[in-house]
């Protein structure tokens, strides 16, 4: 087991990409504490892990909210008394309000860089601290291409992700020589929760697989594997590195 005894914070962990490391990391020996907005799914996903014989608690936690992000740390510390790991994973995409710059609202902006991006930095606000106190710990970032590119009509997404990018960088830089490694994973085009609306239909589907050289979409598992290789010791040489998991989308 590569994360036996690790403590691993999972935030967005009750469904798709979160879900999916949560179990991975319990298979792997890790305590998961699966922070998840939505009781219903991050007691599911608590509920599997305990299947597999692991262990983890469930925190309801809406990651742009500092009182309860601040209560998920707390808990997890009077639980399990450290924290090894964060996975920055939990994010919205608010589909019938994302638009072009001028034409988005005021509360579809807010919403998504509040969760997005500042969601992001207040869990490693309020657990870095932590991970100092003990030497060391892997925070990883669940990013994506929108971030890089800027996608069209998709003007506070895209923002919020490019803000990913500068904030795992500047944290990877800055915390190095604490033994904190800091990375990001940048998902392809994923069979996933967050796309369920556009992959509903079949045409989508055959749209998007001709452009990924692997020949399918990709699946939350696909990700858990990189993200459970970026929190061993194996990996302890990689920080402020970007980790392309596309089916080899960026080569066409």
């Amino acid at each position: 087991m590569r994360l036996k005894d690790k403590v691993a914070i999972v935030t967005g962990g009750g469904a798709g990409i979160g879900e999916a490391i949560a179990l991975k990391y319990a298979q792997e020996g890790a305590r998961v504490v699966v922070a998840e907005i939505n009781p219903d799914r991050g007691q599911s996903t608590l509920q599997a892990i305990h299947k597999l014989g692991g262990e983890g608690l469930f925190a309801q936690t809406d990651v742009s909210s500092e009182d309860q992000v601040k209560e998920m740390v707390r808990t997890t510390v009077e639980r399990f008394g450290r924290i090894d790991i964060l996975v920055n994973n939990a994010a919205i995409l608010i589909t019938h309000g994302e638009t072009r710059a001028h034409e988005l609202t005021n509360e579809v902006w807010d919403r998504t860089i509040n969760t997005n991006l500042r969601g992001y930095w207040m869990c490693a606000k309020y657990v870095i601290p932590y991970m100092l106190s003990q030497g060391g710990g892997t925070i990883i970032f669940i990013a994506s291409r929108t971030g890089i590119r800027g996608f069209p009509g998709l003007a506070a997404y895209s923002a919020s992700k490019g803000g990913v990018f500068a904030l795992m960088r500047s944290m990877a830089a800055d915390y190095a020589r604490d033994g904190i490694h800091v990375n990001a994973i940048v998902p392809g085009t994923m069979d996933t929760p967050m796309n369920a609306e556009e992959f509903s239909d079949p045409e989508a589907r055959k749209k998007y697989i001709p452009r990924i050289p692997a020949g399918r979409l990709g699946v939350a598992t696909d990700i858990a594997g990189m993200a459970t290789l970026l929190a061993t010791e194996e990996a302890s040489f990689c920080i402020g590195g970007v980790y392309m998991v596309d089916g080899g989308a960026d080569l066409g």
